[in-house]
């Protein structure tokens, strides 16, 4: 059995004193990819280079939504100069990528930008007061045409405020969507049939919906599990499986029975036991259907 975490913060401080072991028990676990988003340019760099300590670790770039006030004019060239890989380009002339944006290749100190596979975690969040919307979604579309120029499909971040299950937040996502990827098939983009993920869903069916009309997939995690959540297992239990990703988003949001522990990728194993019981399959279905999703969007080669 082959499992996949496609989302998962091990570089934070609450793994430093043990996180070796948290990869060796996730190893045990049957877990064979995991996927670590950056959320700052700092932390973009963090995660490149954590990735390159261990097959089965890889990276994506990026900055969140509730990091938008570091945002600066330089900020796309240092993303750029970190991924550091061919251009991707969909014009005739060959100068520029999809949406405007010239990437070429070269060195990035002694990083690996293959360990790279995904822009990510972008997107909006409406929860936090952390920055202006309209400047949120500026740096979105910014990150967007960015992940467009590299060939990264993107990995998106979508709170509401309050928590509520559709606003505002959900319906300027999918209009800002929408756009690219209508930018993405007027190019013949490779991203038009995998674009992303809307990672740790929590939304209604008719937001996922309108997202995997688009191409994209979606995020289970934990609260999955909870006893309480009745509404987001309706939502998972309506989703095809082909669109399914499991995420821990590790150390947060750890499944029943390990809830208000700290989570770690070993745990995606009872998240996938969740999804099995709510599709009326077996455990073994789940993975291998799940862990085949994330190798289709992110480019990763299952192991034999």
């Amino acid at each position: 059995m082959i499992l996949s975490d496609t989302h998962c913060h091990l570089d934070l401080d609450r793994f430093d004193s043990d996180r070796e072991a948290v990869l060796e028990r996730a190893i045990q676990a049957g877990v064979a990819f995991i996927l670590i988003p950056g959320i700052t340019l700092a932390s973009s760099r963090t995660v490149l280079k954590l990735s390159e300590t261990h097959p089965i670790l890889h990276a994506a770039i990026g900055v969140h939504p509730t990091e938008a006030l570091t945002w600066n004019e330089s900020s796309r060239n240092e993303l750029q100069a970190l991924a550091s890989r061919t251009s991707v380009s969909y014009d005739n002339s060959g100068s520029s990528g999809a949406f405007g944006t010239s990437v070429t290749s070269g060195a990035s100190g002694s990083s690996d930008p293959s360990k790279i596979l995904a822009f990510g975690e972008i997107g909006l969040d409406y929860y936090w007061d952390s920055a202006p919307h309209d400047l949120q979604r500026d740096i979105l579309r910014q990150q967007l045409d960015l992940a467009a120029g590299l060939g990264l499909p993107v990995i998106l971040h979508m709170r509401e405020a309050a928590d509520v299950p559709q606003g505002d937040c959900a319906a300027d996502l999918l209009q800002i969507l929408e756009s690219w990827c209508s930018g993405l098939a007027s190019w013949h983009s490779p991203l038009t049939d995998r674009p992303g993920v809307l990672h740790s869903f929590s939304g209604t069916l008719e937001t996922a919906r309108a997202a995997m009309d688009l191409g994209f997939y979606i995020g289970v995690t934990g609260p999955v599990t909870f006893k309480n959540a009745d509404r987001t297992q309706a939502v998972v239990a309506a989703l095809p499986m082909e669109r399914i990703l499991i995420e821990t988003d590790s150390p947060f949001l750890a499944p029943h029975p390990q809830r208000g522990k700290r989570n770690e990728p070993a745990f995606v194993r009872l998240t996938a036991d969740k999804i099995a019981a709510l599709h009326d399959c077996n455990l073994d279905q789940v993975a291998k259907i799940t862990s085949e999703n994330a190798g289709k969007l992110f480019g990763w080669e299952l192991p034999a």
